[in-house]
Parts: C-alpha cells; structure tokens; sequence
C-alpha cells in the first residue's frame, strides 16, 4: 500500500494557479498508489491560535478549540507526508496555511516534551514574482524545527490571473514529484 499524503491548501481560490499545481501532484501521486487527502482551508471555519498550551489532552481532538481542525486532527496524524500548498503572498505563506498549521502545535501538545510527530513534507508554490527566498528559508527552518524530511518542492513564478500556470513545465514538475512517491 502506499503513503498517506495530506494536502494542507492554503489557496483561497478554487480555480487559481496554486490548485493547479496540487491537482498534478495529486494526480502523480495517486497513480503511483498512493492515498491522497486534501483539504482546501479558505473554506474551512479555522480559527487562529491562541496560544494557551492547553492542547493535547484528547489526541482525536487536541485542541481546546472546536471547529474544523478537528476534520484535519486525524487526517494528519496518520500521514506519512504534508503537502504544504499555497500562493506566495508578501513573501511568505498565505494566511489560511499559516493558521492551520499553528493549529497543528495541538498535536505536538500530546507528546509530554512537545514533540511534533516525524513526517516527509513538499511544498508547492505559485506566484505572480518569483521571490520564493524568504518562504524558502522558512521552510527549510521549519523543517529542521519539526525533525521533518523535505522530499521536494514544486514552485511556479510569474503566474498571477487564475489559469496563467497553463502548459507551463512547471505542472509537469508537480506531477512528476507525485509520481516519485512510493510506499
């Protein structure tokens, strides 16, 4: 069988260039026998953080906040990779991406010394530039922060209009990297 991939998409539009990416990607890596879970979170009621490290007694549903994290608690802790998805806003991760996953230190709130649970990750990017630097510095951080693995990233510059990705190779690198997926 193979791995459970989580699809964290911080895109706020359904039909725009960072989906376009995570549908190739999805599309590799279902095809190589994967198990591909996506949630699109600008439609999701997630309500930010608030800090007040009173998580993780419950691990089906570890933070004290109710809404729907509690969709993605258990989707999450089963993956074996996290798919990061989102358009480069102000140089960085969208705000629906970066709420969910502040959510997520819930999780990590189950283990006694915060351990946040090990998995793979990719991060797929669209942008009308092509200033991925401080999104990049980031990830990699958070990476070595987490413990987690880095297995690629799918980036695509100059796309801004819904549809602008169309024929641009860089689909083609997004499917190929889901496609190199195997259990």
């Amino acid at each position: 069988m193979g791995k459970k991939i989580l699809i964290l998409n911080g895109s706020p539009r359904k039909t725009g260039n960072t989906v376009a990416l995570t549908a190739e990607f999805k599309k590799g890596a279902e095809e190589a026998g994967n198990v591909v879970t996506e949630f699109f979170l600008a439609g999701m009621n997630i309500n930010g953080c608030k800090g007040c490290f009173c998580g993780g007694k419950n691990p089906d549903s570890p933070c004290v906040q109710k809404d729907d994290m509690d969709k993605i608690y258990p989707v999450y802790r089963e993956a074996d990779i996290i798919v990061l998805a989102t358009p480069l806003y102000y140089w960085t991760i969208s705000g629906q991406l970066k709420t969910a996953f502040d959510r997520l230190f819930a999780v990590a709130e189950c283990d006694p010394n915060y351990r946040n649970p090990k998995k793979e990750s990719v991060l797929i990017m669209a942008a009308e530039g092509y200033g991925f630097e401080e999104t990049l510095y980031w990830y990699d951080r958070l990476e070595k922060h987490l413990g987690w693995k880095s297995i690629g990233k799918a980036l695509c510059g100059g796309v801004m209009a819904a549809g602008d990705i169309a024929g641009r190779p860089e689909l083609q690198e997004a499917y190929h990297l889901g496609k190199s997926i195997y259990a």
